[in-house]
């Protein structure tokens, strides 16, 4: 049932239902369309400027391991920003890192903090770049099309987050498209952004945050001491000029209209112990300190010499543990 037509039946249900003189057929009647919509309208129901911050922050503890950059930025540019009732921009995030460091998973936990149905909301769209933008010769239908998508889903509900999965392999220029849409403004063309919610995932930038943490290895620094301040002007630059990818020569970057890059680090032994751990809780199962460490010891470690970081992070553990519960 569309939007607009299920408001409209809830609002002659709400009405029919107060009245003195009451047509219990009628009633009846459109009880029966609006069926098992109407208890899913009442938990979708946007509202605005509703975040779980305790739950966001517990999940954050207890869900992203060796992230501790990541997890801070997150945690203040989401609070803050859903605590700001005259917002003319929307947040936008640039997640970055090797494949199976979390940035899925902190996307997933941003909605769960904010949506009563988290990554199923339908206030929560999903793009990803080879699955919906595939052919670069149809790369001015897809512009079209992306911002008939944004602003629609906007004007539905101001609330909209929007994720865009395998930034590094999408067509440079296609996502200028929704430049307007990030940019400062009370309004444009009736429609208001700023309350909106649009996260990048990109692959781009692994290799210089992998390089930062092993030099902060050989000269004996613990990785806690990696800051923001280490990583995001060089991420920045490199996936501006990555020519490639799909932030290249933006002018989301351009014009400074990404709020935050955010690192995410590459995952080490020890983390992905964790992970394993997580897992099993997640299943209701019993801990198990031996069995994660054969899940950890099956990974692939990298750079050589050293072999100190996760090729593949948390990303295969769940199918590992599979093998050797």
């Amino acid at each position: 049932m569309q939007p607009k037509k299920q408001h409209v039946l809830l609002l002659i249900w709400l009405f029919l239902c107060s009245s003195t003189a009451v047509d219990l057929e009628l009633v009846a009647g459109v009880t029966i369309i609006l069926s098992s919509n109407i208890f899913f309208y009442f938990r979708e129901l946007p509202t605005p400027f509703r975040l779980n911050s305790p739950g966001l922050q517990t999940d954050l503890d207890n869900k992203m391991f060796g992230q501790h950059i990541a997890s801070s930025i997150i945690f203040k540019a989401v609070n803050g920003f859903m605590s700001n009732t005259n917002s003319n921009k929307p947040l936008v995030l640039s997640l970055h890192g090797w494949t199976g460091t979390g940035k899925n998973v902190m996307s997933r936990l941003i909605a769960e903090s904010i949506y009563t149905n988290g990554m199923k909301s339908r206030f929560v769209h999903l793009f990803t770049a080879t699955l919906h933008f595939p052919h670069r010769h149809m790369i001015d239908t897809y512009k079209s099309q992306l911002q008939q998508w944004v602003r629609g889903n906007v004007t539905n509900c101001e609330l909209s987050m929007f994720i865009f999965d395998e930034m590094d392999k999408m067509h440079p220029g296609l996502i200028d498209s929704i430049k307007p849409y990030l940019d400062y403004h009370d309004n444009l063309d009736g429609v208001s952004y700023g309350k909106s919610i649009f996260i990048f995932l990109s692959n781009a930038g692994g290799d210089i945050i992998t390089n930062t943490a092993l030099e902060f290895r050989k000269a004996g620094k613990y990785r806690e001491e990696i800051t923001l301040k280490d990583l995001e002007e060089t991420l920045s630059l490199s996936v501006f000029n990555n020519q490639n990818g799909g932030f290249f020569h933006t002018g989301l970057i351009d014009k400074n209209l990404v709020d935050f890059f955010v690192p995410f680090l590459p995952l080490e032994y020890e983390h992905v112990v964790q992970c394993a751990m997580a897992e099993m809780r997640a299943r209701n199962l019993e801990p198990n300190h031996d069995v994660a460490n054969m899940v950890a010891r099956d990974m692939v470690y990298s750079p050589k010499p050293e072999k100190l970081f996760s090729s593949t992070g948390c990303k295969t553990v769940q199918h590992k543990l599979n093998f050797y519960r």
